[in-house]
């Protein structure tokens, strides 16, 4: 096999035989945008998917958990690919899969059709993102462009979140929830047939890539993942639950060990020795489970109970992502002043107040006077949070695998929104057939026993942000102060 090699430098920072930079710039960004928008557009079509697939409420965590628990788990297999075999034909291999499987998640006649296409989707996006990012960063490789493109490149992951709740409300409400996927299959077909038009073939160092870690770190997840979903009908005595999670207790013991022996593994270990890096990444871990969480357990609370309809919802989110934007902006230009660590605690601190109001939000509150300045607080949190954490995974660490860091803390992403939602769901929904009985159909009763659910789910989430404060306290070493981009 053979590749065109890497681009070489020109005088205005853009790579040897690049012609048209803005085409291949814009070619990478939407293939990012479409794997971000994913992770969130579904948020506000799920209770639409669960009446119309007659989804249980205990299984509804999957369609957020599986792809983000795939993507997690094989990012970092994904980069190794892409080095080894070509950026641009493992992006067009992701693409592919990534469209297919859109497909198949939106034609799906049941649950089970749809997690297998959610899971797919997952691992077609591992595929998609380190090749796009690789292959932006061959192209751009003067600073100033690199940072523009960088620049442009976060914009883009954090609007694709905010672009995800509304437009899933706005098809939810239109055509319908099917086509929050059908519309990622007309735009990865186009992609893979421009792919060859617009972009390089390149490939970084060929080295061996640990497909048993890969398998290994993700068998695992996904055992761990489905080990506490069936907790919330079978109780942790279940054989299955407990099947399960031996099966992850052990698939994560080998990957441990695998990683330990072989010459070239997924995550090399000593990686870890660094305290910023170790402790950046769990509070990442943590972070982004009660952000995910939030957002799962808002979009059901504003649908089921407050009575909004799917476009209201999404359309409700728009300021929350609005001061997200603001949080780090302020973050951005904050961190080459002032102590990275402050700026994070502070943060943390108002996204864990956030939190624990959403715990106690009632059946009647408004909009403008609660809902509004709940998110508004929450959103500010969260900006505030994810710059200085970018800037804690990524320093100090040697310029040879500066790669790796950047991998690891966006799997420490995906990890921790999936199983944030996995647990935080197994613990809300335990009391579903406990609060519905005992509601015997009276109208009133089951309105607040949905409200009881969904705030234990708040609660969860309050645990895990609360985590994360306490870790960037007492663990955390001081950040580096830091004066260039920042994308989050």
């Amino acid at each position: 096999m053979s590749t065109s090699p890497t681009p070489t430098a020109s005088r205005d920072g853009i790579a040897d035989g690049i012609r048209r930079p803005g085409p291949a710039l814009a070619f990478l960004a939407i293939a990012q945008f479409m794997v971000f928008l994913d992770v969130s557009i579904v948020n506000v079509a799920l209770p639409s998917i669960e009446h119309e697939l007659r989804i249980p409420e205990s299984a509804l965590p999957y369609v957020i958990t599986l792809y983000g628990a795939v993507l997690g788990g094989s990012l970092l297999l994904g980069s190794r690919l892409a080095d080894s075999l070509g950026r641009r034909r493992m992006l067009r291999i992701g693409l592919a899969l990534f469209g297919g499987a859109s497909l198949a998640a939106g034609i799906a006649p049941d649950q089970t059709l749809l997690f297998a296409a959610r899971a797919a989707q997952g691992l077609g996006a591992a595929l998609i993102a380190p090749a796009a990012l690789a292959t932006l960063t061959t192209i751009f490789i003067g600073g100033r462009e690199r940072a523009k493109a960088l620049g442009l490149w976060g914009a883009l992951t954090g609007i694709a979140s905010v672009a995800g709740v509304t437009l899933g409300g706005v098809l939810s409400d239109g055509p319908g929830w099917r086509w929050i996927f059908f519309i990622n299959v007309p735009v990865a077909v186009a992609a893979v047939l421009l792919a060859p038009r617009v972009l390089p073939e390149t490939s970084g160092l060929r080295r061996r890539f640990d497909l048993a870690g890969a398998v290994l770190l993700t068998g695992g997840l996904l055992s761990l993942l489905f080990g506490l979903g069936e907790t919330i009908d079978g109780g942790w005595s279940s054989p299955v639950v407990i099947v399960l999670l031996a099966a992850a207790t052990v698939l994560l013991g080998l990957f441990v060990l695998v990683e330990s022996r072989t010459r070239v593994p997924l995550v090399p270990l000593d990686v870890f020795r660094g305290r910023l890096l170790r402790f950046a990444n769990i509070a990442t871990l943590f972070l982004l489970g009660t952000v995910v969480t939030v957002f799962f357990f808002a979009s059901l609370l504003l649908q089921q109970v407050l009575g909004y309809s799917p476009l209201q919802t999404g359309l409700s989110y728009v300021p929350l992502a609005v001061f997200v934007a603001v949080g780090a902006g302020l973050a951005s230009g904050l961190v080459a002043k002032r102590p990275g660590k402050v700026i994070l605690v502070i943060g943390l601190g108002m996204l864990t107040t956030a939190v624990v109001l959403l715990s106690v939000i009632g059946q009647d509150a408004g909009y403008v006077a609660v809902v509004l300045p709940v998110f508004a607080l929450a959103g500010l949190g969260m900006g505030l949070s994810f710059v200085p954490l970018q800037i804690a995974a990524q320093a100090r660490v040697p310029e040879e695998r500066a790669g790796l860091a950047a991998g690891l803390i966006n799997t420490s992403q995906e990890v921790g929104g999936a199983l944030g939602v996995a647990v935080s769901a197994t613990w809300a929904f335990r009391r579903v057939d406990e609060l519905t009985a005992a509601a015997h159909g009276d109208a009133a009763l089951m309105a607040a026993a949905r409200v009881a659910v969904f705030h234990d789910g708040f609660v969860a989430a309050s645990v895990f942000a609360s985590v994360a404060l306490l870790i960037s306290l007492t663990l955390l070493p001081a950040i580096p102060r830091h004066s260039g981009p920042v994308s989050v």
